[in-house]
């Protein structure tokens, strides 16, 4: 990672270095918070952050959903990123904004704890890496299944549910792949361990449906909005690990991810091996729209 300068924390600018926590901290004990994860590019008009306020949006309803009082407001905490961004001196860059229960209690009723709210934001390439992107990466079917709705809330983006992704992600890595692919308990596909999926088969767009316990996606959700106004169909739909194997295209989404290839599953190849034309065109738009030259999805952008 590499170090910017200063840390917003509940409204002050801190020196990245003081950004500091006690280790007591109900958070760091039962990972009682939750977050999200933010870019910013580069564009004509100046540096703009990609959908900043329905992040913003999406981190209130995550902390709603697991009963954090979260002091900021959208429009605080939207504008709060943008001053991180300028701050640094950030052309491009990831913005991660956390809320987390502080010291106060290190029991499991975090009720007497303080609330605490930080932003960073330092500059991060390509989450899967340049060749990945280019070419494709490889990934396998995770033993870890995907948290189930009757255990966690999968839909918010809560900081403790992420072992969940750890697991299946250190497993794939150990065993010789880029990412993993987890299951529901249903046995159907959810989602990476950090990216919606999706598979392109006979020219049609599919990716798995809320129910199937993903993360509402927020760049999901624009590269479906992309491709079904370029043309291309585009359905949610419950798929299945066979689904995977038979799909000509497979690739991945999400803040860090961008759009990102998978050119083989399971030591199987995924159509012929190379990303297909579909996962081009999905890159192509995406990275037109977040860099300004979409102009019907410039209300997506926010200048710093």
């Amino acid at each position: 990672m590499e170090a910017s300068k200063f840390i917003w924390m509940d409204g002050d600018m801190v020196p990245w270095d003081q950004a500091t926590v006690h280790v007591l901290v109900n958070a760091l004990h039962y990972g009682s918070g939750v977050f999200e994860g933010i870019r910013a590019y580069e564009t004509d008009q100046g540096t703009a952050v990609f959908r900043l306020t329905d992040h913003i949006r999406r981190l209130h309803r995550s902390a709603k959903a697991y009963r954090i009082p979260l002091e900021w407001s959208v429009d605080e905490l939207v504008s709060a990123c943008k001053q991180v961004v300028r701050d640094n001196d950030l052309e491009a860059c990831y913005i991660r904004p956390l809320t987390f229960y502080g010291l106060g209690s290190v029991g499991l009723n975090p009720a007497g704890c303080e609330v605490k709210t930080i932003i960073a934001a330092w500059r991060w390439g390509a989450y899967l890496g340049e060749e990945g992107v280019r070419n494709g990466i490889r990934v396998r079917v995770s033993s870890w299944r995907r948290i189930p709705s009757t255990s966690f809330v999968p839909t918010a983006k809560g900081t403790g549910q992420y072992l969940n992704s750890i697991m299946a992600k250190q497993e794939a890595l150990a065993t010789g792949y880029d990412e993993a692919i987890m299951l529901n308990a249903d046995g159907n596909v959810s989602e990476g361990s950090g990216e919606n999926i999706f598979c392109v088969r006979e020219g049609v767009v599919l990716t798995p449906p809320l129910a199937s316990g993903i993360l509402d996606g927020i760049t999901r959700h624009s590269v479906m909005t992309l491709l079904a106004e370029d043309g291309v169909e585009v359905r949610e739909a419950v798929l299945t690990r066979g689904d995977l194997y038979a799909a000509d295209e497979v690739f991945l989404t999400g803040t860090a991810a961008e759009v990102t290839p998978i050119r083989e599953i399971d030591d199987r190849p995924v159509g012929d091996g190379k990303p297909g034309p579909i996962t081009r065109r999905a890159q192509e738009l995406y990275q037109a729209a977040v860099t300004g030259r979409v102009p019907s999805k410039n209300h997506w952008l926010e200048h710093v």
